[in-house]
């Protein structure tokens, strides 16, 4: 079986994210701010609590399981457990992610940041090469 390109492609986005993340918490206060966190989260890096680094680990984690989960379905890696509920669950949040800012534009744009801009485009995006490396591959899950 040749190994799916959208999937390979999801998972290296999805593990960029994860690296992205663990680099957010080197970089402090500063890095949660451009990124996006939100004031009490950088506020909470700055006064040094475990709070903001535990989460942005966690999703680190998540991010990193989720690029794996992707490589299993491209076939560059053995199958994983569960891989047929798992991959199309991550490919729904990745879309449901990206229609945040849809729904913030539609009930409370004034909630509306350039974060959920960007950050849902990008989920959207995500989701898409899920959705369509998905599809392909299907039939052999």
């Amino acid at each position: 079986m040749t190994p799916n390109i959208f999937l390979i492609v999801g998972a290296a986005l999805s593990a960029i994210a994860a690296l992205l993340h663990i680099c957010v918490i080197f970089g402090g206060p500063a890095w949660y701010r451009f990124f996006g966190a939100g004031e009490r989260i950088a506020r909470g890096a700055e006064a040094g609590h475990w709070y903001p680094p535990i989460v942005t680990l966690l999703i680190a984690g998540v991010l990193g399981v989720w690029a794996a989960y992707a490589l299993s379905g491209a076939g560059v890696l053995q199958p994983l457990p569960l891989l047929a509920f798992v991959l199309p669950a991550i490919t729904s949040v990745y879309l449901l992610r990206g229609l945040v800012a849809v729904v913030l534009f539609v009930s409370d744009r004034r909630r509306l940041s350039a974060f959920w801009v960007w950050s849902s485009a990008i989920c959207f995006a995500l989701g898409l090469v899920h959705l369509i490396g998905l599809v392909q591959v299907w039939e052999t899950l």
